[in-house]
């Protein structure tokens, strides 16, 4: 277990063991990376060929030069300000300071104390006049640059044709957008021989005027094997093409004048594939939003247009006369039960009290049979008397006899008549009965009965029913009886 380290037991031996070994250097190399934060250190780094030192000059450090760190000579025009306030990206210096382990990140720097400039390289020099003149002349002006398309069907593409570059572009563009037809102009990207045959292939793209865009690429590598891109022939070259340049020269860090001359610069050939085609998936997720944004869309339009019929279907079936003419059957037929429903009560009625009359007859021939009982009882017990009493008691039963028969007819009778009288009371009482002798009911549009001509007037609906059915019409005028012809009818 005390083998195993922690990382700052690492970083801190890592640190221990440099700054040891290094305690104060000179080193010389290519400003780059160039900060000043507000806190007044300096950052940068130190490059050659491929190789990069960090570094930091603490405020604190920078100091007025009243003579030369290399030589000691005194300057005689007076102390001279701080390299620190003056360097720029590309100058060459040669600094001294001490070389330490930075813990937070894991990564070794130097710490300056001093630096001196050691001249601006050539290539760097090159560099930046050429930059500048064709800036001057617009080459780099944002406004003339053109569009790249998005999804193009044809791209040339102008690069060495066995390089890695080329095989990642067609590696991504396979997998990417909706299928396209990648012509390549094949041409050497580093040498002398370069620039002439990038510019040759520039042009002939231009002429041939097949595709909707020029890509120019090549892979990373040092300044040196990316210098073909920064001669002044292919900037031109690239000036004048007809067709969109995307540009996607070396790794991201690198920077040529290609790069600002093109209509647009990717960070590395492969991301110049990614900027021309989007992912397929990415494709099909936006073809389903569409389709749900669709049918989601039909659906909503479907339900409106559902609802709208709904509600003409609600207010023409409220306007329809065959709606209205249905309304009034309706409180007619409400209506002719209600009055059939009375009639019954009252022939119910009616039949109620006959039903008691007829109870009452019943009661009087039940006494009536009773005293025919009494009789033939009597007749039974007056059997063995005398002739003589016997002829009184059947003279005497005869005579009562007689005396009770006209009594239980003119009870019948007048049970009969009271009958009648209800029966023809009830006949009187119907109120459809008029209608078999020629009569007629008149009723207004509500079915409510019309006792006077002053509940209606010209223009309304009636209707007027009879023994076999009703009849509609509409009121063309009144007239009033005089009051002699309202007694006499």
């Amino acid at each position: 277990m005390d083998a195993i380290l922690s990382v700052r037991q690492v970083t801190e031996r890592l640190r221990q063991t440099v700054e040891a070994r290094f305690p104060y250097v000179w080193v010389q190399g290519e400003v780059t990376n160039l900060s000043r934060p507000s806190s007044g250190h300096v950052y940068f780094s130190l490059k050659e060929d491929d190789s990069l030192l960090n570094c930091v000059w603490f405020k604190r450090q920078q100091k007025d030069e009243a003579f030369d760190p290399l030589t000691g000579e005194v300057w005689e025009d007076g102390p001279r300000p701080s390299l620190a306030r003056t360097m720029e990206n590309g100058q060459t210096l040669v600094c001294a300071g001490r070389l330490t382990v930075y813990g937070a990140r894991g990564q070794y720097q130097m710490i300056v104390d001093l630096a001196q400039t050691a001249g601006l390289g050539l290539w760097h020099q090159e560099f930046e006049a050429l930059k500048r003149r064709l800036a001057a002349e617009g080459l780099f002006d944002a406004a003339r640059k053109r569009s790249i398309p998005r999804e193009p069907r044809k791209v040339a593409v102008i690069t060495a044709p066995g390089g890695a570059a080329i095989r990642d572009f067609i590696r991504i563009s396979s997998t990417r957008g909706l299928g396209s037809e990648i012509r390549i102009y094949p041409v050497p990207v580093q040498g002398e021989d370069a620039p002439p045959r990038i510019v040759e292939a520039l042009d002939k793209a231009g002429r041939d005027a097949w595709a909707e865009v020029v890509v120019l690429i090549r892979g990373g590598g040092s300044v040196q094997d990316l210098w073909a891109f920064n001669d002044e022939r292919v900037a031109r070259a690239v000036y004048r093409c007809p067709i969109p340049v995307l540009a996607g020269i070396g790794h991201e860090i690198d920077h040529s004048i290609t790069d600002f001359t093109a209509d647009y610069s990717a960070a590395t050939p492969s991301h110049t594939a990614q900027i021309l085609w989007q992912e397929r998936h990415v494709l099909a997720q936006h073809v389903d939003g569409l389709e749900t944004a669709l049918q989601t869309g039909l659906s909503r339009r479907m339900n409106t247009l559902t609802l709208r019929l709904e509600h003409a279907r609600r207010a023409l079936s409220l306007l329809s006369p065959s709606e209205r003419m249905r309304a009034q059957n309706e409180r007619l037929d409400a209506l002719m039960r209600r009055m059939r429903a009375g009639l019954e009560q009252r022939v119910e009625k009616d039949a109620r009290t006959v039903e008691t009359l007829r109870a009452a007859l019943r009661a009087q021939t039940s006494r009536m049979d009773a005293l025919a009982s009494t009789l033939e009882r009597l007749s039974l017990r007056l059997a063995g008397a005398g002739e003589a009493r016997l002829q009184r008691a059947e003279a005497e039963v005869e005579r009562r006899k007689a005396a009770l028969l006209p009594l239980g007819r003119m009870t019948g009778m007048a049970e009969e008549k009271a009958l009648t009288r209800l029966e023809a009371r009830l006949q009187a009482l119907d109120p459809f009965a008029p209608l078999h002798r020629g009569y007629a009911m008149a009723c207004d549009e509500r079915g409510k009965l019309l006792r006077s001509v002053t509940q209606t007037s010209p223009g309304r609906a009636i209707s007027v029913m009879l023994a076999d059915g009703r009849i509609f019409g509409t009121v063309t005028g009144t007239e009033p009886s005089e009051p002699d012809d309202a007694r006499q009818s």
